[in-house]
C-alpha cells in the first residue's frame, strides 16, 4: 500500500489507494468525488467533519 499521510488530498489518497474509500465513507465523508475532495487534505476534511485526524489515520493504516 502506498503511504498515506494527513497532508495528502482526498483525491491523491483515492488515486494511490482506492481501498481507503470505505474507511472514509464510514467516517462520514460521503462526497469523495466532489470538487472539495480533490483539493482538500485529509487533515482539512477531518477538521471540517469534526473528526480526529489521528484516529482516522489509524483506521487507514490498519488496512
Amino acid at each position: 500500500m502506498a503511504e498515506i499521510t494527513k497532508d495528502m488530498t482526498i483525491g491523491e489518497i483515492l488515486q494511490a489507494q482506492p481501498g481507503v474509500a470505505p474507511v472514509l465513507m464510514a467516517a462520514g465523508m460521503h462526497c469523495l468525488g466532489c470538487p472539495s475532495a480533490q483539493g482538500e487534505t485529509l487533515e482539512e476534511a477531518a477538521m471540517v467533519h469534526g473528526m480526529d485526524v489521528e484516529e482516522l489515520m489509524k483506521q487507514i493504516q490498519a488496512l
